[in-house]
């Protein structure tokens, strides 16, 4: 089999945190060999030379809490559609939520998620399962049989857990089964019905808002649990400065707990929602502009160690309603990635920082070989060019739904091409 060599990029290492000027050979759907400047004398005569002009090569994305709208929902993202939006934005592996219709709580509805995405979809698809029955919160699902199905994860994403026994049960089981639960961290008293977080905007805004307190709650609830449980814990969305404090005494106090957060409360905060902007309404509500900042400091010293695009498709009859009304959620994947470079143009993250967040990280929560630059790990890469300008055009995008609060906005940075098991998925035309 014929071998691909990179030549002239600017390799993003996240896990050694280097940026260096190099070349990638990749071989049989892995990375073969890597090194700094030019390479040298290749044995092989069948290799195919990319020169990538000076621009950024990284780990592809591994995005975790996408939601594909199959079964159930096909008219807001098919499995095809959103693989395609995934290969255009450089992620390389969709983990996917099971909050769909019928939920992914049985191992028939989690085998047929598999087939749909091996059929349908350019890149790689980890499905997650519900941890309890209909995500109701009352009966923990067959958490063995659906790992033997495939299931990396069990969360019901944003419906809490209210019943603590039920709660710990399940965590105690998922840990005899060496499960990760991934849970979503909200009082949800408080912020049932809540549009915005509560202060002065939402005060004027005449909008029902939730305290930040609700979060740290939240984790506090289910810190105590993973004391007493010693499960796997992942938080989905850390997005308060009050509830950072609870996760670093839970990591120093030796609990396996890991946390992410979104890129709309790491780039938007709660005035972006302006004049009821309903493309702005996501779960939890966007943030004031000092918690936005104390989260991208938390990414930057890795107390908060993954960002996701928590990829939620509405359609326009679920967005075009009175603010309160509205569905919450906007789609990401493809501005996933220049979103995050944002970041790395304002000088508060840069890009080994990004990609330990996008790729590393979620890699290693998951126990993937992927999201590094390494002899021997998959050849799931992204090419981009951070620099190039574009004005975003929501209907440009391949997601059936267009519901991003990025629409008509100046980005910067493209992604050039998608690579999964060193196969070209997406270019850029």
């Amino acid at each position: 089999m014929s071998a691909t060599l990179l030549t002239n990029a600017r390799l993003i290492d996240p896990e050694a945190g280097t940026e260096t000027l190099g070349w990638v050979l990749l071989r049989d759907g892995l990375i073969a060999d890597l090194g700094a400047g030019a390479p040298g004398d290749l044995p092989d005569d069948e290799v195919e030379t990319t020169d990538c002009n000076g621009k950024c090569l990284a780990p592809g994305i591994i995005d975790i809490g996408v939601k594909v709208c199959e079964p159930g929902e096909r008219h807001k993202e098919s499995y095809k559609t959103a693989g395609r939006a995934a290969a255009a934005g450089g992620v390389t592996t969709m983990v996917t939520r099971p909050d769909t219709t019928p939920t992914i709580d049985t191992p028939e509805t989690l085998e047929f998620v598999n087939r749909r995405a091996q059929a349908d979809t350019p890149v790689n698809v980890l499905p997650m399962a519900a941890l309890t029955k209909g995500r109701e919160g009352r009966e923990m699902t067959e958490i063995g049989f659906l790992l033997d199905a495939g299931a990396v994860a069990f969360t019901d994403c944003d419906h809490v857990v209210t019943d603590t026994k039920v709660f710990s049960r399940a965590l105690s089981y998922a840990r005899s089964c060496g499960a990760l639960v991934i849970a979503h961290p909200q009082e949800p008293i408080l912020s049932k019905g809540a549009a915005a977080t509560s202060g002065k905007f939402a005060s004027l805004r005449g909008l029902p808002a939730v305290s930040p307190m609700a979060e740290r709650m939240g984790l506090d609830r289910d810190i105590a649990l993973l004391e007493m449980t010693g499960a796997r814990y992942h938080a989905d969305q850390i997005t308060t400065a009050r509830a950072l404090p609870a996760l670093e005494r839970a990591k120093n106090n030796g609990l396996d707990i890991t946390a992410g957060t979104s890129i709309h409360h790491l780039t938007l905060n709660e005035l972006d929602v302006a004049d009821y902007r309903t493309f702005f309404k996501v779960k939890p509500p966007l943030r004031s502009e000092d918690d936005r900042q104390a989260i991208i400091d938390a990414v930057r010293s890795g107390l908060i160690d993954i960002i996701s695009s928590m990829h939620t498709p509405q359609d326009e009859e679920s967005k075009r309603l009175p603010f309160e009304e509205a569905a919450a959620g906007a789609v990401a994947l493809e501005t996933l990635l220049p979103a995050a470079l944002r970041l790395y143009h304002s000088e508060q993250l840069d890009l080994p920082t990004l990609f330990r967040a996008l790729s590393y990280n979620p890699a290693k929560r998951l126990g993937l070989a992927a999201g590094r630059l390494a002899v021997g790990a998959p050849a799931d890469l992204v090419l981009f060019d951070p620099d190039t300008p574009f004005v975003m055009d929501r209907f440009a995008l391949h997601s059936k739904s267009q519901n991003t609060p990025f629409d008509g906005q100046r980005m910067q940075g493209r992604v050039l091409s998608t690579l999964v098991a060193g196969k070209t998925v997406y270019r850029r035309p």
